[in-house]
This record gives structure tokens, C-alpha cells and sequence, in this order.
């Protein structure tokens, strides 16, 4: 876990004009990063009410934007990993995928359970998110978002600022922590509402809608699909090489890697597991391929002409020396023909 906090939140323009205690109210919000999640924070703030970001980071979504919202806005912050138990829930989500391998709902309902489980420790009052009503039809709808405050375990303590006033009184709102009146009613997909209040306020640096969920990408999930089917027991660091370099799986059930370019073959050279068989061509720079360990002969030798048809030898089609540094580090020297584009498309997954 990686934790760390900031201090004299920064002041915005205009008074607060809500509960004013000598014990404020103080309130934990999901934040990814997002323009909706650093409004919900000024909303609140601009009640009085003190608030602290929660930033969820997995090898699907890092908590880099996270951290750059909460710096620019000046407000106390946690980065929390959830690796493990993310991952296990991405494997087999209770109520389903979206559109890709998104498990929306079972996502922000783990997300809201592991923040409601630092309310203690964090002296929070309730939980918040920046969703909206509407705005993503499968996992914003009111059916969803009363699924994920259910399965979170946190019912009543859930509150969505931008949309609270089309929504059932939480908690905080009932007993007077919240004032309802000044919370919002936005619903939809359109930004409108939202682009205006940034102005407003003086938010002018966030990024653009969607994109932080790489489970929410075609192409990645058509990877993390297949890598779920062949190898159901994948760590970590099997789906952190999925979003790097080409992705083959070779007749005899081994998974190949081809770097695509310098930083690939490093960010590569890293991940490899201990075993795993490396290829590259013995006489020039090139791509970097890293075939799983215990691949059968056969497959080293479609790895080769794999990792040849990426050099530059190979793109020209000639034969190509390439070098295979096995599991015990031995080498050996393969002379291969590149391997034709039709047999590529053959093995290549996503």
C-alpha cells in the first residue's frame, strides 16, 4: 500500500455555507480523477464540510490521475492497491460485465466496501463518489446504483452529490450533515452542466471522459478474456504484460510476446518470470519476445519466426539468426525464415 497524505487544503472562492461545528463534518469520496468526481469534492467542500480522497489503484486503472485531481484541488489523499482482491472479483464478477470485461457494478460496490472500511480510521462521516444518474446507461442507472450501495454494505452512507436531489436521502442528508437543498440534480449523458461549474470554479485541469478503465477497451479485453480462459490462475503480472508489446498463443498452449519497441522490450525484460524463454535477433537491435517457460520445442521454433518477421531482416524477408536464452540462461542459436503475415493473424490474440 502506498499512502500519503497533503495538508492546508487549498481555499476556494466564497464563503462555506454549511454546518459549521467545532467538529466538522468530514466526508471520504471515490476519487479517479475525473472532472465529475473533483466537482462532487468542491460540492461538498462548499458546505463546510471537510473531504479526503480515496484513490483505488489495480493493474486496470492507476491512481496517477487520481493524485494529480487531489493536487489541484488541495485536499488530503490515500492511494490505496487492491490488486489482489480486484483482480479476483474481475475473474468472476457477480453481477456480470458491461459492454467489455468491465465489471462495473461489482467494481464500485468493492470500491465503496474497502473505503467504508477506512471510515473509522479516517474519521469520515460518509462515503461519496462523483457518479451520475444516467450518465452510463448499464452501471449508472437507478437499479445499479442501489445494487452497489447494497452489495458495498454501507446503505445510507452513500451519497452522490452531483445527482442527490434525483435520488433517495442518505443518511448525512436526513441528520443535518448534508444540506440537500444545495446539493444537485444532473442526470444524462451530457457534460453541459458539469463543463460550466469547472469554469466556474476555477478547475482547469482534468481529464477527458472515459479512458481511465483499461477493462473498459475493446482490445485489451479481448487479451484479458482469452488470458482468463487459457491460464485461469493469471497473476498480476500475467495481465501487466497484456498491455504491452504483440500477444500470440502458439499451438502447443505457450504464450508468446513480441516487444514492439525499445521501451516495450525493457518494460518486458522486467515482467519475465522466472523460466520464461527470451528470443531476439543474436546480430541487431530488434524486438525482445518473451515465450512462456516450459514451451515446447515446436513452439520455440514459431516464437523465432514470430520474433524474425518483427525485424528489421525479417520485414525485408530475409532468413534471420535469432538467439533463444532458455530457462536455465543456456543459448542457442536458431537460423529461421520470418514467418508470412497470414500465419501471424493466425496466433495473434487481440
Amino acid at each position: 500500500m502506498n499512502d500519503k497524505t497533503t495538508s492546508n487544503i487549498k481555499p476556494f472562492d466564497g464563503a462555506q455555507d454549511g454546518p459549521q461545528t467545532t467538529n466538522p463534518v468530514h466526508a471520504l469520496g471515490l476519487l479517479s480523477g475525473g472532472l465529475d468526481s473533483m466537482l462532487a469534492c468542491e460540492l461538498l467542500r462548499r458546505q463546510g464540510i471537510e473531504v479526503t480522497g480515496i484513490i483505488f489503484q489495480t493493474p486496470f486503472f492507476g491512481s496517477t490521475r487520481g493524485v494529480a485531481s487531489a493536487t489541484q484541488l488541495g485536499i488530503p489523499y490515500r492511494v490505496e492497491d487492491i490488486t489482489p482482491d480486484h483482480l479476483a472479483m474481475v475473474k468472476a464478477p457477480k453481477y456480470g460485465y458491461g459492454k467489455n470485461m468491465n465489471p462495473c457494478i461489482d467494481c464500485h460496490a468493492m470500491m465503496f466496501e474497502k473505503a467504508g472500511g477506512l471510515m473509522g480510521e479516517l474519521g469520515a462521516h460518509f462515503l461519496f463518489s462523483g457518479e451520475v444518474l444516467g450518465q452510463r446507461p448499464m452501471s449508472q442507472n437507478m437499479k445499479a446504483l442501489k445494487l452497489v450501495e447494497e452489495a458495498s454494505g454501507f446503505q445510507g452512507l452513500i451519497l452522490r452529490p452531483l445527482s442527490a436531489r434525483l435520488l433517495p436521502e442518505t443518511k448525512p442528508e436526513i441528520n443535518g450533515q448534508v444540506d440537500r437543498k444545495k446539493l444537485m440534480d444532473i442526470q444524462g449523458r451530457s457534460r453541459k452542466i458539469q463543463m460550466q461549474l469547472a469554469k466556474e470554479w476555477g478547475l482547469n485541469e482534468f481529464p477527458t471522459p472515459g479512458g481511465g478503465c483499461l477493462l473498459t477497451d475493446p482490445g485489451f479485453s479481448l487479451r484479458l478474456e482469452e488470458l482468463f480462459d487459457e491460464v485461469p490462475s493469471a497473476d498480476s503480472m500475467e495481465v501487466e504484460k497484456l498491455k504491452l508489446g504483440r500477444h500470440f498463443r502458439l499451438p502447443g498452449g505457450s504464450k508468446a510476446v513480441v516487444g514492439r519497441h525499445h521501451k516495450d522490450n525493457e518494460e518486458l525484460l522486467l515482467l519475465a518470470g522466472e523460466g520464461d524463454i527470451l528470443l531476439k535477433q543474436s546480430d541487431a537491435p530488434g524486438p525482445l519476445t518473451v515465450l512462456d517457460k516450459g514451451a515446447s520445442e515446436p513452439d520455440i521454433m514459431i516464437a523465432a519466426a514470430l520474433t524474425a518477421r518483427y525485424t528489421k531482416s525479417g520485414t525485408a524477408g530475409d532468413r534471420v539468426s535469432i538467439v533463444v536464452i532458455g530457462t536455465g540462461g543456456e543459448e542457442k542459436i536458431l537460423e529461421v525464415q520470418p514467418m508470412s503475415l497470414m500465419d501471424v493473424e493466425e496466433y495473434r490474440v487481440g
